[in-house]
């Protein structure tokens, strides 16, 4: 009960200060394109580019052959968007500390909310690259699909999943910096653990369990039962249930860790 009040006495605070929240985030989206001639155009160019390649090499180049009588390229992406977000979100806010260090120095600041507005801008692309999905899924003569009203949830989950760990490694970060190259090589492992390229069914039934035991495998399987497979996620109890209970778990200790070290966060910088 302890750790669930934590939790919530958190997200009330999180929520009162909304508004510092969004124009930061706001701020912090238009800064990393601050300088090139298109500036946040950029943001938005990349993805349709991006899908734009992935189309033109499986379905042209390679021409894959359809996962689950779906074409390759929309099984694909609704997995690839989703590990994207996590993979970026986590990167960024994993430095934000450091990136934000006069806030921690100089001013009186809630120094809890900056891995969250790192979160927060790379929601922004996430969000359009839904977007294009949703469009490339039309031009595939896809209609709307009432299952893809659960895609707000699992993005729900994601988030909370992704500010337990960015608590902790934000944290971590400013006494051992070398945590940022650790981070990242773990992101690099958790995409080929996860299936993101390759389907579940590849892996044996025996072995199905110790997939199940990554986390992400809840998002990356939700995103597509979304889009795909057209699956609600209390249809898995099971999973949902193992889920959640990890997130928490991650959230108390990545939001005891961090407020146990925000006393040193001012000298280490």
């Amino acid at each position: 009960m302890n750790i669930l009040k934590l939790i919530m006495v958190n997200c009330a605070d999180l929520y009162g200060n909304r508004g510092i929240l969004v124009e930061l985030a706001r701020r912090d989206f238009k800064s990393r394109y601050l300088g090139s001639y298109l500036g946040i155009f950029w943001a938005f160019v990349n993805p349709v580019v991006y899908v734009a390649i992935l189309w033109f090499v499986f379905q042209l180049g390679f021409k894959v052959k359809p996962a689950d009588d779906f074409p390759f390229i929309l099984w694909l992406t609704p997995g690839l968007i989703a590990w994207f977000f996590i993979s970026e979100s986590i990167s960024i806010a994993t430095h934000s500390i450091l990136d934000y260090s006069f806030l921690v120095k100089k001013v009186v600041f809630r120094v809890s909310v900056l891995p969250i507005v790192k979160i927060i801008s790379a929601l922004y692309v996430h969000v359009f690259f839904i977007i294009i999905l949703l469009a490339a899924f039309f031009l595939y003569g896809y209609g709307f699909s009432i299952y893809l009203l659960q895609v707000p949830y699992y993005l729900f989950a994601a988030l909370a999943l992704i500010l337990g760990i960015s608590w902790i490694t934000s944290s971590v970060t400013i006494f051992f910096r070398d945590a940022v190259h650790l981070v990242a090589m773990a992101l690099q492992f958790g995409f080929w653990l996860t299936p993101v390229f390759w389907s579940v069914k590849a892996v044996p039934p025996k072995y199905l369990f110790l997939l199940k035991l990554n986390p992400l495998y809840y998002i990356i399987d939700g995103y597509r039962n979304s889009f795909v497979y057209k699956v609600w996620f209390w249809q898995t109890p099971r999973l949902t249930a193992y889920y959640w209970l990890f997130t928490i778990v991650v959230l108390a200790a990545g939001l005891k860790l961090f407020r146990k070290m925000r006393p040193h966060f001012a000298d280490m910088l």
